[in-house]
């Protein structure tokens, strides 16, 4: 008797609930209102804020806007206006529709878009890999040394022996080296942007004349290359393999494409103990050169393992440089700081690239001293420096006008003078990197 009872008294509530259309319409909206506005607030309350780096403040570009920086007139004012689409979060079976709400975002979540920008002179260095952006730490961990064959040690070592003319056991400010330097020259793109070029291709003058000549003087002619003489070569030249030079070095600003037998003749080449240096002749991250030659030099290292890492503090280049006072990586045109980056073989550099145009910073020549070159030749044109750099340093060039210790002193600039002493502690480490490899190999 008692249960039906109970039924009759369910029915009787059914039968209520189903006829009160008022009220089954109110509750099914309560229930949404609940649920949507209840969603909103929590994601406003833990969304993620931006990535910054831990040392300046510096804003990281999300990867998928890589090819540009976020417009200032784009930027959220202090206040936002936050819109939510209810309509759009209810189920399509309900029939509703309701108007968009809009709700301001919580005061803990507002900050000054000012932030994001900083002046070049302290703009902070931020890690990329493969031509993207990325939040790595400062301080990347050292590479796992990679297994290599004794036949591969005796071929860097056939390749490299004639660049030194003395041991290591001699210790690197007494060893004396001698090579041969490159300007590889590549189709579609201005490769002799920071060097002037004569007939039939002979480097004039300009950065890597600049730059070896000084090394010559600092080492006392323990490094020795002829710095009149520096070489032009076609990427896909087989004298790669017969002068073996230490380093390619490659700049421009444009974009550029390197032919299959470019990218074939280069793969042989850093593999036999060569190297690559890139160096942007555009300061800074996400110029056409810079984009393009992160690209190709994914071509000729393809390994699917290997991406372009920045070189950490600890690193033999900072830590036991020709220079040992160049801690860190100095200011390059425009004071931008990017830390050097590079791709391994075998544990060792094999593609390096410099991104702060230090190219046009040696465009300004310097003596033995450090003091800014303005000497003249007999046409009376400077004879060291790129005189249109030099006329236009205060107009786009912000760090190598000159300071004057007193008067009448010559001109000088510890920045310029910083980039030419990283310069040559990259070099001597380009010479001297694969000395543990090399150290026990059987000669071929």
């Amino acid at each position: 008797m008692s249960d039906d009872h109970s039924e009759n008294w369910i029915h009787k509530i059914l039968v209520k609930f189903s006829n009160s259309r008022e009220f089954t319409v109110s509750f099914i909206l309560h229930v949404i209102m609940v649920a949507v506005f209840g969603t909103a607030v929590l994601f406003e309350t833990t969304q993620d804020p931006p990535d910054f780096q831990s040392q300046g403040g510096s804003f990281f570009v999300p990867q998928e806007a890589e090819s540009a920086p976020p417009p200032q007139d784009t930027l959220a004012p202090a206040t936002q206006e936050v819109s939510f689409d209810i309509a759009a979060q209810l189920p399509a079976a309900t029939g509703l529709s309701l108007p968009a709400t809009t709700a301001s975002a919580p005061a803990s979540l507002q900050f000054d878009a000012s932030q994001f920008f900083l002046p070049k002179q302290s703009a902070s260095s931020s890690a990329q890999q493969q031509g993207s952006p990325s939040t790595l730490p400062p301080s990347s961990p050292s590479l796992p040394q990679e297994s290599i064959s004794p036949q591969v040690a005796s071929s860097i070592k056939n390749f490299t022996s004639e660049w030194s003319k003395s041991p290591p056991s001699v210790g690197t400010r007494q060893r004396e080296f001698l090579f041969t330097a490159f300007l590889g020259k590549y189709a579609g793109g201005n490769w002799n942007s920071t060097v002037e070029v004569g007939v039939k291709d002979k480097i004039v003058k300009g950065s890597l004349p600049n730059l070896l000549w000084i090394i010559n003087k600092w080492s006392k002619d323990k490094i020795t290359t002829n710095e009149k003489n520096i070489r032009v070569i076609n990427l896909s030249s087989s004298e790669l393999f017969s002068v073996k030079p230490p380093f390619i070095f490659l700049t421009g600003t444009r974009d550029f494409v390197l032919t299959e037998s470019e990218i074939k003749n280069l793969r042989k080449y850093v593999r036999m103990g060569g190297c690559i240096w890139g160096d942007s002749s555009v300061p800074g991250r996400n110029s056409r050169f810079d984009i393009a030659f992160r690209r190709e030099m994914r071509r000729i290292i393809d390994d699917v393992d290997k991406n372009f890492v920045p070189l950490p503090p600890n690193h033999p280049i900072f830590t036991s440089g020709y220079f040992p006072e160049i801690k860190k990586t100095p200011p390059g045109i425009n004071f931008h700081e990017e830390p050097p980056y590079a791709l391994h073989i075998y544990g060792e550099i094999a593609i390096l690239y410099t991104a702060n145009d230090y190219g046009d910073m040696w465009q300004i020549g310097i003596d033995e001293n450090g003091s800014i070159d303005l000497k003249k030749n007999s046409k009376n044109q400077l004879a060291a420096v790129n005189e249109h750099l030099w006329k236009n340093r205060f107009l786009y060039v912000g760090n190598i006008a000159p300071s004057q210790q007193k008067p009448g002193s010559p001109p000088s600039s510890q920045n310029l003078v910083d980039a030419y002493k990283f310069g040559t502690n990259i070099i001597v480490h380009l010479l001297t990197r694969w000395d543990r490899i090399t150290a026990n190999a059987p000669s071929l």
